[in-house]
């Protein structure tokens, strides 16, 4: 027999580390996998132990599990995240799986802030993927400017719709004084309530002043929590777009907070990227994010499709760049102004941007992938209900399914780093989330032995986008396997029903607010 000195406690340690690697068994092991974590730069052929809801071991050695699957000639990556999300619903998160995404939030629109609390317990223990949402400053405005009862004002997937087709002062308005701080305390309660952060549509809202967007910055400040925006003048032309981010991200700066610059992916988007990268050298916790197409989605009533605004100051035509995603068929000046009188929530598809750019913004250093994925207006359980065929959901921007399809399609055909992608789906954002506090995304985003076991296994040869204009809920296929807290929900690139492991991404409730009512040399115009 051959005797081995082991003369230090590291290398006992390592012994006994190998030893109890053989003898444990995993609730699921994920054999052979190209196991990659954007965090580390790890990126190499190994074995995953899950116990529980966490990954328990990364290893070369051998492991054995109840459950196992075989990653052979596939990458298992952190599950995907997508900050930008508004269908939150069961056949909305159906579509997000398959496209690799295990938490979804909504922080463009988010929730009236007295509902946080209902918003997430109607997720509880019905949602298949991770759950979050952030504290509304439109719903705050049609609240106090339209007063829309509570009970219409629920999350995005209702408030949208009834909030945007029940006048126009929740966009044209500009609050007095008392207005202003019955804004600001509703957007606040939302935060005492665990939201995310503040969500601002402030493109939306010409009546909405500077002071007003620099005190809803204000609010989420007082919380560390970042404010999430829809910039003002977006869509519009290379110098109003930097200027709607100028002013988020200086009012960022001034007030020590996070910010998020939603969908910069239009003109200008050169600038506000250069402005995220200088920021953050600095210091700041500020981010960007965008989604793989030319085309946006909308409702028709959005102040910047006005024919003012649309086509004689931009020099569009709705002729070729307003369509209907229902029927396809594009618009003209004398549909748009017949819809918009008789249905002025309707849904529509924007072309604004050259498609030759989408490579450029996939390949964005610091960036992260968000669908804004639009809603179909219903409740929890209203149609179109989670067992609908995919190609009988009514059809919706591609984005909803094939975000991270498509940019993973792109890294392949170009040449963009795969660790890049995997980066930009899932560690940016949970990194920059953590950031303020968020403990939920300290350990998530990340593949690593003791973090949350959300996990996404994809094909790196194969996986790619389906959906289009035509047929927008198409889902990505070469993703097979999609693991939400330890537990699978996609198996052979099917979802499983009735398999609900997602959790709260939520702040904890506090006992009381933080917002102090303004006076009257706080609000300018008062």
């Amino acid at each position: 027999m051959k005797i081995i000195a082991w003369s230090t406690p590291l290398a006992i340690a390592t012994l006994l580390g190998a030893l109890n690697v053989e003898a444990d068994t995993y609730d699921l092991v994920i054999m052979n996998g190209r196991v990659m974590d954007p965090e580390t730069g790890f990126d190499a052929t190994a074995n995953i132990g899950i116990s529980g809801n966490r990954i328990a071991v990364i290893t070369e050695q051998n492991i054995s599990g109840d459950n196992t699957i075989d990653a052979s000639e596939l990458v298992v990556a952190p599950g995907f995240i997508d900050t930008h999300f508004h269908w939150t619903r069961p056949i909305g998160y159906k579509l997000a799986l398959r496209d690799g995404v295990t938490t979804a939030m909504d922080l463009e629109a988010g929730v009236y802030g007295p509902r946080v609390n209902d918003w997430y317990e109607m997720h509880s223990g019905k949602s298949q993927v991770n759950y979050g949402t952030a504290s509304g400053h439109e719903f705050a405005r049609t609240k106090v400017m339209q007063g829309l009862p509570d009970e219409d004002l629920l999350d995005a997937s209702w408030s949208v719709v009834k909030g945007r087709a029940s006048g126009t002062a929740w966009f044209e308005k500009v609050a007095t004084l008392d207005e202003g701080n019955e804004m600001l305390a509703i957007v606040d309660e939302g935060l005492r309530q665990g939201a995310l952060g503040v969500a601002s549509t402030v493109g939306y809202m010409p009546g909405a002043t500077a002071r007003e967007m620099f005190e809803v910055q204000r609010v989420g400040a007082n919380y560390g929590r970042p404010t999430a925006v829809h910039l003002r003048y977006t869509p519009g032309t290379v110098t109003t777009e930097a200027n709607g981010a100028q002013e988020i991200l200086s009012n960022a700066v001034a007030l020590g907070a996070p910010a998020i610059i939603n969908h910069f992916n239009n003109p200008g988007w050169e600038l506000v990227q250069e402005l995220l990268v200088r920021l953050r050298a600095q210091g700041h916790n500020v981010w960007g994010e965008i989604y793989p197409y030319a085309a946006g989605q909308t409702t028709i009533n959005a102040n910047f499709v006005k024919p003012e605004n649309w086509v004689e100051k931009l020099g569009n035509q709705y002729e070729d760049t307003m369509q209907d995603p229902i029927s396809g068929e594009f618009y003209t000046l004398e549909k748009y102004n017949k819809v918009l009188a008789d249905a002025p929530a309707t849904q529509i598809v924007l072309y604004k941007m050259d498609p030759a750019a989408i490579p450029d913004w996939c390949r964005l250093p610091g960036v992260t992938y968000a669908s804004d994925a639009m809603m179909l207006p219903g409740g929890w359980n209203d149609e179109p209900r989670w067992d609908t065929p995919y190609e009988k959901i009514p059809n919706t921007h591609p984005r909803l399914a094939g975000t991270r399809g498509t940019c993973l399609r792109i890294a392949r055909e170009l040449g963009i780093p795969l660790m890049h992608v995997l980066a930009a789906s899932s560690y940016n954002a949970a990194r920059h989330l953590g950031e303020t506090g968020l403990d939920s995304m300290r350990e998530r985003g990340r593949l690593q032995e003791g973090m949350i076991a959300d996990i996404t296994i994809l094909d790196p040869e194969t996986v790619r986008d389906n959906a289009s204009y035509a047929q927008g809920t198409l889902p990505t296929t070469g993703i097979p396997y999609v693991i939400v807290s330890g537990t699978v929900v996609v198996k052979d690139s099917k979802v499983l029903k009735d398999v609900n492991p997602g959790q709260p991404i939520r702040f904890p409730v506090q006992e009381k607010g933080r917002f102090e009512p303004l006076s009257v040399e706080n609000w300018d115009g008062a």
